[in-house]
């Protein structure tokens, strides 16, 4: 009989979707001072993998060119039986090149409600690439967990 952890691990293809719906990732990377920093973000996709963008002299860059690792978790759910999560372990590639950052600033207009109007995506997506860089997740570990397989 498997443990209610194999029940309630969700399969490849559920992290996937549920990557793909909308939701804020919340991003840790190591600090200078050796504690977690960790920041909420919007993502993307980019090469099919969790990207998001953000300026070049960010603290959470600066700790990556130390240090690539990070963690990020994407959750969903108010009560405990709706609880939904993936937990990304992973390495932070840097990525300064413009056709990424506006591969992933389409992803962030067509995935949020960014502010700007459905005719102002190529307004929103200059003002996305200025001054930033892509971070791309290269994910080596994943931990996830649906509660809804066990309710009720």
């Amino acid at each position: 009989m498997a443990n209610v952890r194999d029940r309630i691990r969700m399969t490849d293809e559920e992290v996937d979707a549920f990557l793909r719906e909308r939701h804020t990732m919340s991003v840790a990377t190591i600090g200078p001072n050796g504690y977690p920093h960790v920041v909420a973000m919007w993502y993307g996709f980019l090469d099919g993998k969790p990207a998001f963008e953000t300026y070049r002299k960010s603290q959470k860059i600066r700790n990556l060119e130390r240090d690539p690792r990070m963690t990020c978790l994407v959750e969903d759910g108010d009560r405990y039986d709706q609880l939904r999560g993936v937990e990304l372990m992973a390495r932070g590639t840097v990525v300064d090149d413009k056709d990424a950052l506006r591969t992933i600033a389409l992803s962030l207009f067509e995935r949020y409600d960014t502010g700007f109007g459905p005719d102002q995506g190529e307004q929103y997506i200059d003002f996305m690439v200025a001054k930033r860089v892509a971070v791309r997740v290269d994910v080596e570990d994943t931990v996830s967990w649906d509660h809804r397989k066990i309710a009720g």
